[in-house]
């Protein structure tokens, strides 16, 4: 089989195609035939600076395609199924940036008649804004139609990857979702989302807009960059409210405390590697709900646009993840 392969940390050049064996399920795994893999900032940092414990990785932690073997212990009739993977790569040597891969039976979820760029969308993205929608004290554990009825969210940056699976999954939710940008041409994207309303940071008051859409605040907030924004959450938060932090774009954060404290805010910290085990299965759960129900969408008129590279070309795809391209960055792995 065709795979991208490292056996060093550095830059995108350390990628490299290579042929090697297909793979044979072990139990409790499954075979998956690849095809379509999708690539998340998690991926470029784990090529610049995680350790290979097998001395050697496939980069990818989402993907789609179909199952084509299982091993010892897992239902045959998977055999045949068209699913989407979560978080292939952590951990394991075997990610999606290949034509097979393989991974444990339950990181293979059933994607039914979606298409593989929606599913290889779904990960990494997905479960983190899942995260970030049910962690508050007003917050539910699942999310369905009408379970965020009578909230409101802020998801701050809606053009971004995570920002807009919130959107989406806010939205299916049936919550009010304000969404902050920094530019027009992001501003149609977040409104091609879903969101109820969108903020140009750079042109208007943030929390004056806010104020006007939930005067006694938000219930959560989707943070993508608290270093510049955690003043500005506080002020906007209703009493109890949570600020969901998924991205770390300064080592360190001021948090406003005595304004935190009069709120009895919480500082929600997400990581959705380390996610407790029953979040996840929610998360899981819902989203492959949301995606079976027409609830969450891929493509310019979802608001995320797609960038498609063909597996050689798996260096360029990592590199426009690591300059911030706007959209999903996907690479087309085999004809599954």
């Amino acid at each position: 089989m065709k795979a991208i392969v490292y056996e060093r940390t550095g830059d995108p050049s350390v990628l490299k195609l290579v042929d090697r064996p297909v793979p044979e399920p072990g139990a409790g795994e499954v075979l998956v035939r690849m095809a379509v893999s999708g690539v998340n900032p998690t991926d470029w940092k784990a090529r610049r600076s995680f350790p290979l414990p097998a001395g050697w990785q496939i980069p990818g932690q989402d993907g789609a395609g179909v199952v084509e073997a299982v091993g010892a212990g897992v239902d045959p009739d998977l055999i045949g199924e068209r699913v989407w993977i979560w978080e292939a790569a952590w951990q394991r040597p075997w990610g999606t940036a290949a034509e097979y891969t393989l991974v444990p039976v339950r990181q293979a979820v059933r994607l039914g008649d979606a298409s593989f760029d929606l599913g290889a969308s779904l990960g990494i993205p997905f479960l983190t804004a899942h995260r970030c929608l049910t962690a508050g004290e007003f917050m539910p554990d699942s999310l369905r139609p009408g379970a965020l009825a009578d909230h409101t969210v802020l998801v701050q940056g809606g053009a971004g990857a995570v920002g807009n699976a919130a959107i989406q999954l806010a939205r299916w939710a049936d919550a009010t979702v304000i969404t902050t940008v920094s530019s027009a041409e992001k501003a149609l994207l977040a409104a091609a989302a879903g969101a109820s309303v969108v903020i140009n940071y750079r042109e208007q008051n943030v929390v004056e807009e806010v104020r006007k859409i939930a005067p006694d605040g938000v219930h959560t907030i989707v943070e993508v960059s608290p270093a510049r924004n955690a003043a500005t959450d506080v002020q906007v938060l209703r009493n109890g409210g949570a600020v969901c932090v998924y991205a770390d774009d300064e080592p360190e954060v001021s948090i406003p405390i005595r304004p935190s404290m009069m709120r009895n805010a919480r500082w929600q910290f997400v990581l959705v590697y380390t996610e407790p085990t029953v979040a996840k299965a929610h998360a899981v759960r819902d989203v492959a709900a949301a995606a079976d129900q027409g609830g969450i969408r891929v493509g310019v008129d979802a608001g995320l646009p797609l960038h498609r590279y063909p597996l050689a070309e798996t260096a360029a795809a990592h590199e426009a993840v690591e300059n911030s391209a706007v959209g999903k960055v996907l690479i087309s792995t085999s004809d599954a």
